[in-house]
């Protein structure tokens, strides 16, 4: 019997979300969204995204479950699908002394039981320091990806649809085969504050603004803080096939300024070059970088973290999967897998606690 589903959103949520539900026959699937792979806008967070896998999750939480069940799936993908844009990438992180979290030390949640993990010695670090390590990672060129999860979609029978939704409800009448859908899939990401039948007052943005450089940083790098405020980072990642490095970058919550702010921009620079001085030629600054774009994203922001849960809107049957903030992409085959679960259990009426 098909059972017809429709996804609200074409981010990496709703896009892995399709991508695993495809790969049951009896779904037919429609994703609807405003913005598609290809587009470039403030509302539309996952092209902006680095992206890679640096886990950030507290133990023993459903988020650090979620980024757990992801690491197979992209590890797979660097593996077998180069054309995918996963690779893997060696990437670098050091936790200075003055971000010490009180009682402890601000450590990345790694272990040396992950692959290629080394743990540097303090001989190995600058005296500003507490401790870094290096690990296998994967980096992520999200202008490759995306649309390599579109097309393995469609190639499974998945149908999109531009369309603006407002109420949820309504999407369930935008399945391709004219007939009302028995299940939304609301992957609408920063959007569901607004979404009518959800109004999540709980979101918020988390604006990010980064620069995409011709230069090669090589490995990813990364430090737990800046001296520019707690609302800065720095990070490179050098996305694969040429797609160029991404310098970051901002965590600004609140801030909807879709504008790039050049003094922003400036200290996202240097700082880059100072963690990472191979990206110009020696005794150069920031005027060595190859500049392609500068972007701003609002990333989906949740106060008290990202919802995948069961619900029913206007007699309609909702699995929500949004608010994933920063870790969309490294949490995106945990949060799916978990939402196929609540899809059947929907449909098939298998028994489990509404999470």
């Amino acid at each position: 019997m098909t059972r017809n589903v429709v996804i609200l959103g074409a981010g990496v949520s709703g896009l892995t979300v399709a991508y695993l539900l495809s790969k049951q026959t009896q779904y037919s699937i429609t994703v609807l969204a405003k913005h598609m792979p290809g587009d470039y806008d403030i509302e539309y967070a996952s092209p902006w995204a680095g992206a890679n896998y640096m886990p950030v999750a507290n133990e023993g939480t459903r988020h650090q479950e979620w980024e757990t069940n992801t690491w197979a799936p992209l590890k797979a993908l660097a593996e077998n699908h180069p054309e995918s844009g996963v690779y893997f990438q060696k990437a670098v992180v050091y936790n200075r002394k003055k971000d010490l979290e009180p009682g402890g030390r601000l450590v990345h949640r790694l272990s040396e039981t992950w692959p290629v993990y080394k743990e540097f010695s303090q001989h190995e670090l600058s005296p500003e320091m507490d401790n870094g390590h290096e690990y296998t990672s994967v980096c992520i060129n999200t202008a490759m990806y995306l649309p390599w999860l579109v097309g393995h979609c469609v190639k499974a029978g998945v149908v999109f649809k531009r369309a603006v939704v407002k109420h949820i409800a309504n999407a369930a009448t935008g399945h391709h085969s004219g007939k009302m859908a028995e299940v939304v899939i609301n992957c609408t990401g920063l959007s569901s504050n607004a979404l009518g039948g959800v109004m999540d007052e709980n979101m918020r943005p988390a604006r990010g603004q980064i620069v995409l450089v011709r230069n090669d940083a090589g490995p990813m790098w990364t430090t737990s803080g800046t001296d520019d405020g707690t609302d800065e980072a720095v990070y490179t990642m050098t996305r694969a096939a040429g797609g160029g490095t991404i310098l970051g970058g901002t965590y600004q919550l609140d801030d909807w300024n879709p504008n790039p702010d050049p003094k922003t921009a400036e200290r996202i620079m240097k700082r880059a070059v100072a963690i990472a001085p191979q990206l110009v030629g020696p005794g150069e600054e920031i005027e060595g970088l190859d500049v392609i774009r500068h972007g701003v994203g609002l990333r989906p922001w949740r106060k008290g973290g990202p919802r995948v849960q069961k619900d029913q809107i206007d007699g309609v049957k909702v699995v929500h999967n949004y608010g994933h903030g920063g870790f969309g992409y490294q949490a995106s085959f945990g949060c799916a897998d978990e939402v196929v679960t609540l899809v059947d259990e929907l449909l098939e009426g298998r028994s489990r606690s509404n999470l």
